[in-house]
């Protein structure tokens, strides 16, 4: 049960130098089930960091968020296929003919040559942005209304998921109807952090509870003044609260 709930834990590496990243590895990948790479990172350490984090056997999700031309974002996430990742994701708000050209050539890319097929999620709303934010670049749903409508949208197109608060977990849940269908939710805290960018976060255990299927997080852990210990608490969270 407690190895259950720790592959649950994505490690958010938010550090700008591979040897922090090293580091923070080392001492948790006993502990959680994976480890995301952002675009500070990825753009400070680029593809060969990766590749020797996957050659090492570290589970990675590559949190690219790619939003481009349809063409672009298919052809950027071939690559990214090849290089070995356990997860990446897109922009859902790209629209349906680049969510279904990119998971058609990924797809058909990965088979022609022999990869594992990475899992392909889609980005909702991000957790800083509330219903203001929508406002200011011209949406008129709610957060909640624009959620459920990418979520549904990247289903259809074939994603294996989303990227999404717990706010809106069991609304997809329940909407989309399909257990294979992945929620990955960021903006996951303990307690208040100063300065906090999340808008729309919540507990572990409430995540879980919701209908999460992997909790996204950094500071929490990476700030941690003991990062196991930090892990400990969040396993604990769950468990108390399923």
């Amino acid at each position: 049960m407690i190895d259950k709930t720790r592959n649950k834990i994505i490690v958010a590496l938010d550090v700008a130098t591979a040897s922090e990243a090293r580091e923070a590895i080392a001492e948790l990948r006993e502990e959680v089930g994976a480890f995301k790479i952002g675009l500070q990172l990825f753009t400070a350490c680029g593809a060969p960091f990766v590749r020797e984090l996957v050659k090492d056997g570290v589970k990675i999700f590559l949190d690219v968020k790619f939003h481009d031309i349809p063409v672009t974002v298919a052809k950027a996430s071939v690559e990214v296929a090849r290089l070995g990742v356990w997860m990446f994701n897109i922009h859902a708000s790209g629209g349906r003919e680049m969510i279904e050209r990119t998971v058609d050539l990924v797809s058909n890319t990965c088979q022609r040559e022999q990869i594992e097929m990475p899992k392909l999620i889609g980005v909702t709303v991000l957790t800083s942005s509330d219903e203001a934010v929508l406002r200011e670049i011209g949406l008129s749903r709610s957060v909640d209304e624009q959620v459920l409508a990418l979520a549904k949208m990247a289903a259809e197109c074939g994603l294996d998921g989303v990227v999404a608060s717990p706010n809106e977990t069991g609304s997809i849940s329940n909407s989309i109807g399909n257990d294979d269908f992945l929620i990955v939710t960021p903006g996951v805290r303990l307690g208040e952090i100063e300065n906090d960018d999340q808008k729309r976060f919540t507990t572990p255990g409430e995540a879980i509870s919701l209908g999460s299927d992997y909790l996204v997080i950094g500071r929490p852990i990476m700030s941690a003044k003991d990062r196991k210990q930090a892990v400990k608490l969040i396993v604990e969270d769950i468990a108390n609260s399923t």
